[in-house]
């Protein structure tokens, strides 16, 4: 990630922008560790280290293998791999995760940047956004979405006894799920996501004497919730509890950004913001959920540009760790050995219409931002897209002689412009610009440009559509965009690829 100003007495939230939601986070001695849901994409589960809660570094995937992660051609968008639990017990991290293909599972390594194990099943662990707590005596429980719980051996995945019903929420309702089990002083405290991930998203509290209750709920439920607020970020919901370095206590949590008209569009998905916490009569107060977040107490210590470059030459071996493919390793259809210095993808014969389409990305993390790929299609078809699943995306695509400006939106596929290639490898560019005031209802939240630049530097948009169908409230499910190259068909060669906020 690129590196974040912090020299005001304000700090940008979401601490960790676009498509990284359902956060969940560990502290070990003075370094914090924080993992986020990845759904249909491979690797899964990205992996952020930091010193200060507020600047974040990829450090990779937790699922980077494909005997981790499981996903088939018919895996569908928004399916795979829900909400994760990171922790750190007894010199281990341990991480339990819904693989919603193949029910739960549980993955555990010494060292966080990997690798980490091969999966270990759940099976007596039904439902989904497990959690791991364990008690002074050394027992694990596991609880999930529902809200159920019940005792495991996380060495074997064993389960004792039935998963019993200890906590739902607020009576009625909807979705109670992303349980979470503290000990902090003399109670237990079970903290929930309620009320769906939608603009209803909320956090309940209830404390009891064990792990296994009995439950008290806060009285001043739900602790958190933007629902009917005329608020920037909304979905406020599915918390995680951490000390910072001078004690204190935070949440990390997602929400969106929407824009445009009515009801509004959020394009970047569920993203990671940071709230602080008081404690009032025993019970945790959230502070608000802001895009600017006053400065915590503590010095701050921003990501090298190194760790996050906005330009990818593809002069390493191994693929950086924010690039991601729907369902699939990419390995032996994309590659750097090829061509040295370029990125070679091998097109499947079809489109990005198709599950198995050979397509590699990273998420768009700002609102407006360029994206530039000097692109190679002289035996095949492809180029840059904006995509959000096989059913919704923009691309600009060279191939044939010449360079098509193709949508999807829904059931409808066109090619909306074309004009000739030139001659030799072409800069191919997507500009996405945000709505600054919606003219009406019906404004989308931005606009995505995709065309060319030419050999002057200037950019020549083959045309500009409404992001709003690029969208979650459009498209439904749990993802956001993703920005990158495919190879339709043939063979197509990428020299580099540019993603610059603006």
């Amino acid at each position: 990630m690129p590196v974040r100003d912090q020299t005001g007495t304000t700090v940008s939230n979401p601490v960790i922008p676009g498509f990284h939601p359902d956060p969940s986070v560990c502290r070990v001695g003075d370094d914090y560790y924080l993992v986020c849901s990845s759904f249909e994409y491979f690797p899964g589960l990205p992996l952020f280290h930091s010193r200060d809660l507020v600047h974040w570094t990829q450090i990779g995937n937790v699922l980077d293998r494909p005997e981790q992660l499981h996903l088939t051609p018919g895996t569908r968008a928004s399916g795979g791999i829900y909400a994760p639990t990171l922790r750190h017990h007894d010199g281990r991290f341990w991480l339990v995760v819904t693989n919603v293909e193949v029910g739960n599972l549980l993955f555990t390594t010494t060292d966080p940047a990997g690798p980490w194990s091969d999966p270990v099943p759940l099976p007596g662990v039904p439902g989904i956004d497990p959690d791991l707590a364990w008690d002074e005596d050394g027992t694990c429980w596991c609880t999930v979405a529902g809200v159920s719980q019940v005792r495991i051996d996380p060495h074997t995945g064993e389960t004792f006894g039935e998963p019993r019903r200890i906590w739902s929420g607020a009576p009625g309702a909807k979705a109670p799920e992303a349980p979470h089990l503290y000990r902090i002083g003399d109670h237990w405290y079970l903290l929930i996501a309620e009320g769906g991930t939608e603009r209803g998203h909320a956090v309940s509290v209830a404390r009891g004497p064990s792990p296994a209750g009995p439950f008290e709920p806060c009285p001043d439920n739900p602790v958190l919730t933007h629902r009917g607020r005329e608020h920037p970020v909304q979905n406020t919901g599915h918390g995680d509890l951490v000390q910072g370095p001078d004690g204190s206590w935070w949440l990390v949590l997602l929400g969106v950004r929407p824009g445009g008209g009515t009801p509004g569009w959020h394009v970047l998905g569920r993203e990671t913001f940071l709230a602080p916490v008081t404690w009032v009569d025993g019970w945790p107060v959230i502070g608000e959920v802001t895009t600017e977040l006053p400065a915590p107490p503590w010095p701050l210590t921003p990501v090298p540009a190194a760790a996050g470059p906005d330009r990818d030459d593809f002069d390493l071996a191994e693929p950086r760790p924010y690039w991601i493919s729907p369902r699939r390793s990419t390995a032996g259809r994309a590659g750097t050995k090829e061509r040295p210095g370029w990125l070679t993808l091998h097109g499947r014969g079809g489109t990005l219409d198709d599950p198995d389409a050979v397509f590699t990305g990273r998420r768009q993390q700002h609102p407006a931002c360029r994206t530039r790929a000097l692109t190679d299609a002289a035996d095949g078809h492809g180029g840059l897209a904006v995509r959000l699943d096989e059913a919704h995306h923009y691309a600009v695509e060279a191939g044939g002689g010449q360079i098509r400006l193709v949508a999807r939106i829904g059931p409808l596929r066109t090619v909306v412009a074309s004009r000739p290639a030139p001659a030799g490898p072409v800069v191919l560019g997507i500009d996405i610009a945000p709505t600054r005031a919606p003219l009406d209802p019906c404004t989308g939240p931005d606009t995505v440009s995709l065309g060319v630049e030419e050999p002057d530097g200037t950019f020549t948009a083959l045309g500009s559509l409404d992001g709003r169908y690029l969208s979650t409230e459009v498209t439904g499910g749990f993802t956001g965009r993703v920005i990158g190259l495919y190879a339709a068909s043939g063979t197509v060669h990428f020299d580099w690829f540019a993603y610059e906020a603006l």
